[in-house]
């Protein structure tokens, strides 16, 4: 009789250990399921003139920089007002971001938004995005290893993101700027293949094909069309809570003083940004649950001086940002910001971590969230 009281105190103890453990993990999946994406995407060098105007007049008539076709692009671009013209170039910004989110820098309403650095150009555009800080000792895009916290390296070390953040740049420069081996996830950056980190079919032959592509830019740069397949597999097949996705054309383009295809890369980017959306949307534990921010790291000159940046460069410090999501109304009202308005770029870092419930903090001094 003893022993049948000792089997059923034994088993009552074994069941309620096991319920026990099961709520707990039940929790735990609830808890990661609840907690807010963060998609962090970027479109170097694009300038607040074409966010807000669309393409401009100035520019497209000189023959130097429309490379023998005018035509084009007044025909794909032009419009007889500045709403036409950028709803043309940008789709999703202005009937999509607009209308759900926000946008802010438009200067010709005195909304304002800065790189708070003192170079105007990527490196330390990008770790001011990324860190919330602007370090006078990153000089250079050269420049080694970040030494500074950035928010995803923050994030991983969050029981609800840790091992569920990734990054996808054209630019070769983002395993320093990010710190990959400290950082603690992995960054697949210029020419390197998604196949390093996922083995599937889809994988290999997005790999394959980036490998076998005509290379502008050689290996310091990838087209951004691979940067986008291989980010937008990854976040279907890994389903990410955290992704940083880095687009590199538009910089590049300017650089050759070739509208057309700056225009084109800025309209590519903008379809990208709408069918990671559209996914999100369509998607469980993504839907209604998804901050995504977009942005660039720093901006360019006027008229002729479009194609360049710099410290030199008068209006390279001006940018842009836009935000979707469900709570972003906590910031300010929906649509574009027209209000008087002086916002920078090293504030984007705290304002999205506390989006999501998960303040930013560093060893560094971080900017303030914009609210």
């Amino acid at each position: 009789m003893k022993k049948n009281n000792l089997n059923v105190s034994c088993f009552f103890l074994l069941a309620c250990l096991f319920v026990n453990q099961l709520q707990a993990q039940n929790n735990n999946v609830a808890n990661q399921k609840s907690a807010p994406n963060l998609i962090i995407i970027t479109t170097d060098g694009f300038r607040w003139q074409e966010v807000f105007n669309g393409m401009e007049d100035a520019i497209v008539n000189q023959k130097k920089f429309h490379q023998g076709d005018s035509s084009y692009l007044f025909n794909k671009y032009g419009g007889a007002t500045t709403q036409e013209r950028r709803e043309k170039l940008l789709p999703f910004f202005w009937n999509t971001i607009a209308k759900q989110g926000q946008i802010y820098g438009n200067r010709i309403k005195n909304n304002k938004v800065d790189v708070a650095n003192n170079q105007w150009f990527s490196y330390p555009g990008y770790s001011e995005i990324l860190t919330g800080y602007f370090d006078p000792a990153i000089q250079s895009n050269d420049y080694p290893p970040n030494p500074n916290s950035n928010l995803f390296a923050f994030l991983q070390k969050q029981e609800s993101y840790k091992n569920k953040i990734a990054a996808f740049a054209a630019w070769n420069a983002f395993d320093r700027i990010l710190n990959e081996k400290v950082s603690g996830f992995p960054v697949i950056n210029g020419t390197e293949s998604i196949s390093s980190i996922l083995k599937d079919e889809q994988s290999i032959l997005i790999s394959n094909m980036l490998r076998d592509s005509y290379q502008p830019w050689k290996e310091v740069e990838c087209l951004d069309v691979y940067t986008n397949y291989q980010a937008l597999h990854y976040l279907k097949s890994k389903k990410p809570k955290a992704m940083f996705i880095s687009f590199g054309e538009t910089d590049e383009w300017a650089h050759h003083g070739d509208y057309n295809h700056y225009l084109d890369a800025a309209h590519q980017v903008d379809a990208y940004i709408k069918a990671i959306w559209d996914w999100a949307q369509s998607t469980p534990g993504y839907k209604d649950n998804t901050y995504i921010l977009v942005t660039t790291d720093h901006g360019r000159g006027f008229n002729n001086e479009w194609t360049s940046h710099g410290a030199d460069v008068k209006g390279a410090s001006s940018i842009w940002f836009a935000l979707l999501g469900p709570n972003v109304k906590n910031i300010g009202a929906l649509g574009e910001q027209t209000k008087e308005q002086q916002a920078f770029q090293k504030q984007l870092a705290a304002t999205m971590t506390k989006l999501i419930d998960h303040p930013f903090k560093a060893e560094h001094p971080v900017g303030e969230p914009i609210y």
